[in-house]
């Protein structure tokens, strides 16, 4: 594949990679978002919006909800069991700027799934179908749906949710390649998202444990999938998705960035974070990107627990700053 240049249409948008963050709640924020935009990924979906009305004007969903001045195509998951609700959550977002609409059918989380939402809704395809359509006709842009393989490993329903999901209008399908019983546990499995990527003529994006360069390449392989969505091993280290378009455009592996690029773009996306959740909620935020950024610089853990009980973003910063000046 060196020398190719692989991109995904989704309705009319066609990606510069193939290359999509994929929607992590309390993580994909509006900084996150644009620094991994910046670090060479075609298209970054929002945390997920529950299609819950009633919470919407929390601080935590219009902050979820916050997409001024953002670059690239702008793509927001909502979750929920309701397709009234469902329909109408997605017209709230694209009134508020949503050009991509993404239901979620792939969140394992228990508080998610015991409201039938997330991956739950696999074990009720004429649920998933009444969803599907209500999303599709309440809004003029693309829908896409990010699933996983099936319930259960003995009830994998992966290529019959992708086929109906095409029937009813779904414009691109982003499948995680493990059951919701499986969590995030063992290795994800591939042959499903080959299979579904045989059986449906949408895109495909294959998802679960992309950590590397050559495991990009061996994915789209396997999978023969349109594009890849990248989302647990791009925390702490977003240039993943500038080395993984290197590979698969040149078939060479780029080293990661010197030690002074990386305090760039530490201290870039710490001070996005503190000017976003502003004086308390930042430097809180910040803790745990610092906690991927620094884990393999910080083996010790010494430096990240003083960082941990600092709670002023001026000292979250000169810290770091000393942090990497040392490294130097």
């Amino acid at each position: 594949m060196g020398g190719e240049t692989l991109s995904i249409q989704i309705g009319p948008y066609r990606l510069d990679n193939p290359l999509i963050v994929a929607p992590m709640a309390g993580i994909t924020d509006r900084p996150y978002r644009q620094l991994c935009r910046r670090m060479g990924a075609g298209l970054a979906v929002s945390e997920m919006l529950s299609s819950n009305p009633k919470i919407w004007g929390t601080e935590k969903s219009q902050k979820r909800m916050d997409h001024s001045g953002e670059s690239g195509i702008r793509s927001v998951q909502i979750a929920g069991a309701d397709p009234d609700l469902m329909a109408e959550a997605a017209q709230f977002n694209v009134a508020n700027g949503a050009q991509i609409i993404d239901i979620n059918m792939g969140c394992p989380a228990k508080k998610v799934n015991k409201k039938l939402a997330g991956s739950a809704l696999l074990q009720y395809p004429e649920l998933v179908e009444k969803i599907i359509k209500a999303v599709v006709n309440a809004v003029d842009v693309p829908v896409t749906l990010k699933t996983r393989t099936g319930w259960a490993p003995e009830y994998k329903n992966g290529v019959e949710i992708a086929r109906l999901a095409e029937r009813n209008g779904i414009q691109a399908i982003a499948i995680h390649g493990r059951t919701r019983a499986c969590m995030y546990k063992g290795n994800a499995e591939y042959d499903t998202i080959a299979a579904i990527k045989q059986s449906v003529s949408i895109p495909v994006i294959a998802n679960g444990d992309i950590d590397s360069p050559q495991k990009a390449q061996q994915v789209l392989t396997d999978t023969g999938a349109d594009a890849l969505m990248i989302g647990r091993a791009a925390q702490g280290r977003p240039w993943l998705f500038k080395q993984i378009a290197h590979y698969l455009h040149c078939n060479e592996l780029l080293p990661d960035p010197p030690a002074q690029e990386i305090r760039e773009i530490v201290l870039a996306h710490i001070d996005a974070l503190h000017i976003f959740y502003g004086d308390v909620m930042g430097p809180r935020i910040a803790r745990k990107h610092v906690g991927w950024y620094l884990a393999e610089l910080d083996q010790t853990r010494e430096f990240r627990s003083k960082f941990n009980a600092l709670i002023s973003a001026k000292d979250q910063l000169q810290a770091l700053d000393a942090f990497f000046a040392l490294e130097n």
